[in-house]
């Protein structure tokens, strides 16, 4: 009996114990991990699609029927190679009757000439005919005035002569009506040799040929089908040039294009290839904005190699385009940034409570810090505080609908897309320089929570900079390397321990 007693009175002081375990805060357990030093890049991520650097589109300009077909999907052509065949009977008997209407303007041509000289030998004899009968009036005009001949044959000399001189101006107009018709003739032999060089030309574009080295992707026509270039001509083929240079065209969002310059390195994967990341680099941000559904994206133009040909037209990219690295930075897991204890969680943390300036450098507005470092003149700097005024309500929208570091990201591109039209060349490459140099400086206050000796949470206030969406790095801060950092909290995710049972015979011992 002494040793069940003793057992029960045990047992009643254990659960006694846990219950003041508990009421202590016993129960409380948090996830922790390391902060460590390390590599840590800042990405921008986007969809693309891959394709050839240069697409030729081969067309027909005359309208047919394909005869045959010498090239197919995937056949390597060489430039001038044909590559098609349109039905040319048409054409060549056109050809045949252009040639045939060129011969006879030239015969046209001849048997005028042949007319002209005969018109010419005409005015010739009109001018002999003259010259006699002038001659002979000239001599019965004297013969007349002495009494040696009658009146009527000094008119009958005149009468010849008036006619003589008529014949031969008839006989030049002749001259000239001719010389006109040759005139004509030539031009009609010029517009039968023009036409006899268009039937040609449309004959030889019957053969179509390659235009570039390079290889078919796509064939739109079969032997037998019919061609109509009458609005339009008709693709028959699409080559790339070179397949062995591709290029991505990504879609990057207008909010992270400020971020983006020629020149930086880009790697992607494609759906193909999961396992294999393909290199390249950026060429070309095209100012052109492609809108869908309200959501504005820019062209960014990846250069890539593609010496073994694995990657093809139309395929996906899964781009990310680097921003910013470091190497042995103190870098703090993003989860802990997102943390915070539930005994708390009902007041903003010391960071959120610090309400950022909304001047910079000294007490410097933004618009000011600009104007000194672009060198802006009164007249840049007056139209400049013009724009911004017009665009405060715009702004005002953005910092209301979006998160932070969206917000700042959007309202950069805003005020460049805004005011870079008011800026010389200069002023817009200091401007690109400066982006490209604040854009691995970036700067924004944060908290975390670690343990202290007592193994309670304790805010911790850090400035942090770039981060890859896993880890951010840590600038400024009471973090140490190797300290441990809260990620979450597992209490109230796993529920409390399960309830021991109070022993046999001892329910409600003690309440």
């Amino acid at each position: 009996m002494l040793w069940g007693l003793i057992l029960v009175l045990l047992a009643a002081g254990g659960y006694v114990a846990l219950d003041l375990l508990r009421a202590n805060g016993g129960n409380q357990n948090f996830r922790t991990m390391k902060v460590e030093r390390g590599e840590i890049s800042s990405a921008v991520t986007a969809t693309g699609t891959v394709n050839p650097v240069t697409n030729v589109l081969v067309g027909s300009q005359i309208s047919g029927t394909i005869k045959a077909l010498y090239a197919d999907f995937n056949s390597e052509v060489k430039e001038g190679q044909v590559i098609a065949q349109i039905d040319p009977a048409i054409f060549q008997a056109q050809v045949e009757q252009a040639r045939a209407s060129l011969l006879n303007a030239q015969a046209n041509l001849l048997a005028l000439q042949a007319s002209l000289k005969n018109a010419e030998a005409s005015l010739a004899k009109a001018e002999v005919a003259v010259t006699d009968t002038k001659r002979t009036y000239d001599r019965y005009r004297e013969l007349l005035a002495n009494k040696v001949i009658a009146q009527q044959v000094f008119d009958t000399a005149e009468t010849n002569y008036q006619s003589a001189l008529a014949q031969r101006d008839a006989s030049k107009a002749q001259v000239e009506a001719v010389k006109a018709q040759v005139e004509q003739a030539k031009a009609q032999i010029e517009q039968a040799r023009a036409l006899l060089k268009v039937s040609e030309t449309n004959l030889r574009y019957t053969t179509i040929r390659s235009p570039v080295n390079g290889i078919v992707i796509s064939r739109n026509v079969d032997v037998g089908q019919t061609v109509a270039a009458s609005l339009q001509a008709p693709t028959l083929f699409t080559i790339a040039k070179d397949l062995k240079a591709m290029q991505v065209d990504s879609n990057v969002s207008e909010a992270d294009i400020g971020r983006i310059a020629v020149g930086q390195e880009a790697t992607f994967t494609v759906d193909a290839y999961p396992e294999i990341t393909f290199r390249g680099k950026v060429s070309e941000i095209r100012n052109a904005p492609i809108t869908v559904q309200n959501v504005v994206t820019y062209d960014v133009v990846i250069q890539v190699e593609n010496k073994d040909l694995k990657l093809k037209p139309g395929m996906t990219a899964n781009v990310s385009i680097l921003i910013a690295h470091k190497e042995g930075v103190l870098k703090v897991p993003n989860a802990a940034l997102r943390f915070q204890p539930q005994s708390v969680k009902k007041e903003p943390p010391p960071s959120a409570k610090r309400k950022e300036p909304e001047t910079t450098g000294g007490g410097q507005r933004p618009l000011d810090r600009l104007a000194k470092e672009l060198n802006l003149t009164e007249e840049q700097k007056s139209k400049a505080e013009m724009i911004m005024a017009s665009a405060r309500q715009e702004i005002q929208e953005i910092r209301e609908r979006s998160k932070p570091e969206e917000a700042r990201t959007r309202i950069q591109s805003l005020i460049r897309q805004k005011i870079w039209s008011l800026l010389t060349e200069e002023q817009r490459r200091k401007w690109s320089e400066r982006e490209a140099s604040s854009q691995a400086e970036e700067r924004r206050p944060a908290t975390v929570w670690v343990l202290s000796k007592e193994g309670r949470p304790v805010a911790v206030d850090i400035v942090l900079g770039i981060t890859d969406g896993t880890f951010s790095e840590v600038v400024r801060g009471d973090l140490k390397e190797g300290m441990e950092v809260i990620v979450e909290e597992l209490s109230k995710k796993k529920g409390a321990t399960p309830s021991v049972s109070s022993p046999p015979g001892m329910r409600g011992f003690g309440r």
